[in-house]
């Protein structure tokens, strides 16, 4: 089987962002915050990327979060990030979504 998506690859990836995408919108906020502090561990370069994909796709394609800035920001720094950082932000979030709870939640 070809993995179709970039978040396929790696099993707890995969299922945070199945889990956030099947989410109420209030709970996509509070996950898009939570990885938008992606920032502080990704360089200056991914962070120029980022808003290339940004601008490209923002409102413009097919991927579920595509239509929401925030959430596009969001999962492009979590793709951008080191693998390590990607694995340790993902099972936070698994967590985090299956507790229905972000507070206090840091990366």
């Amino acid at each position: 089987m070809i993995n179709k998506r970039w978040y396929d690859r790696d099993p707890i990836l995969k299922e945070a962002l199945e889990l956030l995408r099947l989410s109420p919108d209030d709970t996509k906020t509070e996950a898009a915050e939570f990885m938008l502090q992606l920032q502080e561990q990704v360089a200056g370069e991914v962070i120029e990327h980022v808003y290339e994909i940004i601008n490209t796709y923002q409102g413009k394609g097919n991927r579920w979060y595509d239509n929401d800035p925030v959430m596009l920001k969001a999962v492009e720094l979590l793709r951008n990030a080191p693998p390590k950082v990607q694995r340790v932000a993902a099972l936070k979030l698994l967590i985090a979504l299956e507790e229905k709870s972000f507070e206090g939640l840091e990366i």
